[in-house]
Formats: structure tokens, sequence, C-alpha cells
């Protein structure tokens, strides 16, 4: 009797799994998946991804899929993952607005393995949460207006040691050192050009093994980046240190104004753990990589675009020797007149539509969800990017045209210039790259006129697209007084 018990239950077991595989199955073949194909097993079409970037033109990537497929969504494999790529203005409406609902940010893990240090891989989430707040209220204008002047210094500072004993200068790495330099007096208050250097050097390594091959063996770029990336954290973690002490004394008042006593002020005293220390020392190396990657590169190019357009130079330039005649001979800028900058904002926001800063951001999908009629199963991954946008003609009339007063009025619709992205997980330095932009675009244009040494430059796109001799220029020095 036993057996015959045991025999039947273990039939209505068996008959149960097969009931639910056939839900499943029939469930799964019911999903409407994206339009679009994988490409190759395991690495799917991520050297046609990369390739596309390599070229110069990451856009095309975007544009021939969605020419083929979809106008709204399509998927692909990048990076061994499922990948749905929302496009247009509604495909970034949706990724921005569902925050949490549907997605949460992701990153590749071997971005992580550079980036993070291992032991993050758990942390108190409400703490998380305070230093997120932190960083965000720290690059408000509330808080940068007090740093405008000193960007100014530093701008004056740079502009006079690294290019005025020059008749040829290349824009890209004299960028690239003036805005890591900046963040570091502004993140750190690291001064020191000596000091500066030990942290470039291996930040250096990490950008390399960032748009490397992703093999960790002794000798290869992923491999040093992730030794540079430990080096960097040590180094953060003794200046967090030092600024825990300075907080702790009796004349805490001459303590500096940076982003890690922002960050400290922000967590109460038993918030001040090592754990902690790990993620502001994370965080740190996210505003270096997005203060120096792409606010360096939107620089760059915004130079390139005033050298290719002598016209709109001159209304940058009259816009800016205003604001420089209205000023005393040794007053510094302030927020005021960052706010009558506005025809060089439209300038620079014009740059960044053509030659966006950054080419996107991932999500992953937290739950199974519907977007214009297709299903995008949890676990999948979900990227958007501005060139579904900027370059569209739907949105941007004669797209390919350099013409600033698109942003004139009330500029482009919503979700359709979106260099900083947008939702919960819109980039926090939204505010202070414009301000760090202006004020070079000042200073450079009150001082030089120029001209490009290569006509023809050609561009390649990794973490940020970059001209690949560094957009050489022949400086021509005004001899105006203000």
């Amino acid at each position: 009797m036993d057996f015959f018990s045991n025999l039947l239950h273990l039939v209505l077991l068996c008959i149960s799994f097969a009931l639910i595989f056939l839900i499943y199955k029939q469930k799964s073949t019911r999903a409407k998946f994206p339009p679009g194909k994988k490409g190759w097993p395991v690495i799917g079409e991520t050297l046609e991804f990369g390739m596309a970037g390599k070229r110069g033109k990451p856009e095309m990537f975007i544009n021939d899929r969605m020419s083929k497929y979809s106008q709204e969504l399509f998927k692909t494999s990048l990076f061994c993952e499922n990948m749905a790529v929302f496009c247009g203005a509604s495909g970034n409406k949706f990724l921005f607005s569902n925050e949490n609902k549907y997605v949460i940010s992701w990153l590749p893990p071997f971005f992580l393995k550079v980036l993070l240090p291992e032991s993050l891989e758990s942390f108190p989430p409400e703490d998380s949460i305070k230093i997120r707040r932190a960083v965000v209220e720290f690059l408000m204008p509330e808080t940068l207006q007090y740093f405008t002047p000193i960007m100014d210094s530093m701008a004056k500072k740079h502009l006079e040691t690294d290019w005025s004993p020059y008749k040829q200068v290349k824009v890209l790495p004299l960028s690239m050192k003036y805005t890591f330099a900046l963040a570091c007096r502004l993140f750190m208050s690291i001064t020191d050009p000596n000091y500066v250097t030990t942290f470039a050097d291996p930040f250096a390594l990490i950008v390399d093994g960032l748009t490397s091959v992703p093999i960790n063996i002794p000798g290869t770029n992923f491999n040093r980046a992730i030794k540079a990336g430990k080096v960097i954290h040590q180094k953060l973690l003794e200046v967090i240190q030092q600024r825990k002490k300075e907080l702790l004394s009796e004349n805490n008042a001459t303590v500096a104004r940076d982003f890690i006593t922002h960050t400290l002020l922000a967590l109460d005293e038993s918030g001040r753990s090592i754990m902690n220390d790990l993620l502001i020392s994370s965080n740190i190396v996210g505003l270096l990589i997005a203060g120096h990657g792409t606010t360096s590169c939107a620089i760059t190019f915004v130079l390139k675009y005033l050298a290719d357009f002598p016209h709109v130079y001159n209304e940058v330039l009259k816009e800016q020797m205003e604001i420089a005649r209205s000023k005393g001979p040794n007053d510094l800028l302030n927020w005021d007149d960052i706010k009558k900058m506005k025809h060089s904002w439209n300038v620079a926001r014009e740059a960044m539509r053509l030659i966006p800063p950054a080419s996107g951001t991932f999500r992953e999908a937290i739950t199974d969800f519907t977007y214009a009629g297709f299903t995008i199963p949890r676990g999948w991954k979900a990227y958007w990017t501005p060139y579904s946008t900027h370059k569209n003609s739907k949105y941007f009339p004669n797209p390919e045209k350099f013409d600033p007063s698109r942003f004139e009025g009330n500029g482009p619709a919503p979700y359709t210039f979106v260099p900083f992205g947008g939702g919960p997980r819109i980039c926090p330095g939204r505010e202070y790259a414009p301000l760090e932009i202006l004020v070079f675009m000042h200073n450079v244009v009150t001082r030089f006129k120029w001209e490009k040494a290569i006509s023809d430059e050609k561009i390649t796109c990794e973490l940020s697209p970059i001209p690949v001799d560094g957009l050489p220029i022949y400086l021509k020095p005004h001899n105006h007084k203000y």
C-alpha cells in the first residue's frame, strides 16, 4: 500500500512539474520580444558596437538598427547580456520615468571590477542614499556659486601657464589636465600639482582599462586598471581619514570646503565608517570620470566648432567681452556673470547635441514589463543613448547643421536633448558641467582666437568621443584691453 501511495504522489508531482513547464513555455511563446538580432554567441554585437565608436560614428550602430527594426525599440546583445535599446523621445521618457519601478541602474561587471572596491559588494543602502544625496546637493547651484571664482582663477592660471607661452597647443590633453586639476581642487582640496599627478597617472590607467578587452591577467590594460583602481581608492581613503581628523579637532572651522567634507557632514558620526569611506571614495572616482572625461570632451568640441564657424565665435566673443568690461581688473567671475552667458551656453549645447560627451547608460529590468507592444523580461538590460534623438530629423530639422539658435526660446522638445540623461539617475554634474564649460569659454575667447591645425581631423569614440590627434590649434592672442 505504501508503495502505491508513494508512486501516486510521484506521478502527481511529475504531472505538476509538467503543467508548470507547459504554462511557462506557453507564456514565453506568447511573449513578443523586441525585433532585432543578438549577433554572435556570447559576445553578441559587442564588436560591432565598439567598432562603430572606433570609426567615430557610434550613432550608426543605433540608426542602422532603428531603420531596420523599429524607431522605438530593438534588441541586441552587448557585453554578454540580452539588451533592449530604447529609442526616441518616448523611449528616453519611459526609462527616465520608471527608475526603481521597472528598471535600476546597471554597469557591465568589468566596469565595477575596476571602479569599485571588492568590499562594496554589500553596504547599508540607507547610507548609500545619504551619500548619493550629498553628491547631488554638493553639485547644486547653491553650492556651486561659491566655487565660481575658484574656477575662474584656475582657468586664468591654466591658460597663462599652459597656453600663452605657445603658438600651437593641443586642446584635448590640456582641457583634460585642467578639468582633472579642477576636480581635485573642488572634490578633495588638492592643489599641489605634484600631488595631483599622483592621482592623474593611475587614473589614466583606469580610463585605458575601461576601454580594453576585459582580460585580467598580468600585463594587460585591464589588469593594470584594476591595480590602479586600488591605488586611487587607497589614496582617497587617506584624504578622507585626514578630513575626519580635521572635523574632530577643536579648530574645525578651518576644515577645507570640498566634497569630502560636505559628505562627511551629511553623515552622523556613527555613519562615518570605513564602509562609508569606501562609498565616498567610489563616488569621487565616478565624479572624476565624469568631470575629467565628459567635460573635457565637451570643452574640446566647443573649441572645434568655434574654429569652424567664425561668425559664431564672434557672437560668443561679443557676449563675453561685455561681461569682461563690466568687471574690475582683478574681479573674478561670479554666478550673476554666468547667468548672462546665454548665447555661449546655446553654442555649448549645440556642440553637445552634435557630439554628445557620453554615449548613453545602461539599466536592468527588475520585473517583466511591456513597452511599445514588446515584452522586456526581468533580468534583461536596457540601454538609452542620445544618438537616437540628437541627430534625428524628427526632432532637429537639418540635424547635421551647427545651429545654436535651436536652443532659443523654449528650445528642443522634452526628452530629445539629453546629454545628461534624465529622471532620478540624471547626471549629478548637470549643473557643474555648464559652469565649468562657460568659465573656460569666457577665459579662452577673451584671450585668444585660434585656427585648427588639421582641417578634417578624425574623431573616435571610446568612453567619450575624442579627436584622434587631440585637436591641435594655432593660437592668435588678442591685443585688446578690457
